[in-house]
Parts: structure tokens; sequence; C-alpha cells
């Protein structure tokens, strides 16, 4: 898993490049709380995820409850097809705004 955190405009944009799986969340739930603990928007970065597990969705779930008892908003970018029925499934896809850019999502704040 690789994880890329830079910020733009005072908003968290963090790329995630690989599988959320049982092997990485831990990883990427540590790193992503951690960076986004000072922000109240989150830009998630997904063109570059090939697979969210349970595990993973429990991470996302986890940074949208983080983000929203500050009142801020996550946006999820480049969600695969896959994922998105995994999300919409589940519920998921209900918590997260998602655009197919980052400069789209960055345009929504």
């Amino acid at each position: 898993m690789k994880i890329e955190i830079k910020t733009t405009n005072d908003i968290l944009i963090i790329t995630l490049e690989g599988s959320i799986d049982s092997q990485t969340a831990a990883e990427v739930q540590k790193t992503v709380l951690e960076a986004s603990s000072d922000h109240k928007n989150v830009i998630l970065e997904l063109s570059k995820v090939g697979f969210v597990s349970s595990a993973g969705l429990r991470v996302l779930l986890m940074l949208y409850r983080q983000i929203k008892a500050k009142n801020g908003k996550v946006i999820l970018v480049g969600v695969s097809e896959e994922i998105s029925e995994v999300m919409s499934m589940t519920g998921f896809i209900n918590f997260f705004e998602m655009v197919d850019t980052v400069d789209n999502a960055l345009s929504a704040y």
C-alpha cells in the first residue's frame, strides 16, 4: 500500500494506491486518521485502489465519522465501478460525495 498525503487550501488530499484489505487496513487507518485529525475537509483519491474489503470499508467509515464530528466533508475521487457497487450494496455510498478528479473535489469545497 502506498499512501501520499498533501494539503491544498487547507484541504487534506490523501492518495492511496493498492488494495485496502485485512493486510493493509491497519496501516491505512493509522496513517489516514492521524493525518486527518487536524483537518475538517478531506479528499481521498482512490483511482489506484483496486479492491476494498470489509476492513477497508471500516476505515472509510472511521474517517467519515471523524470528519463529520467536525462538521467537515470527505470526498472520494476515482472510485472504481466495483468498489462503488460494494459501497452501494452496503449503504456506505450515502456517506460520501464521489467525483472523478481531484480538481472537481477541490471545487466542491
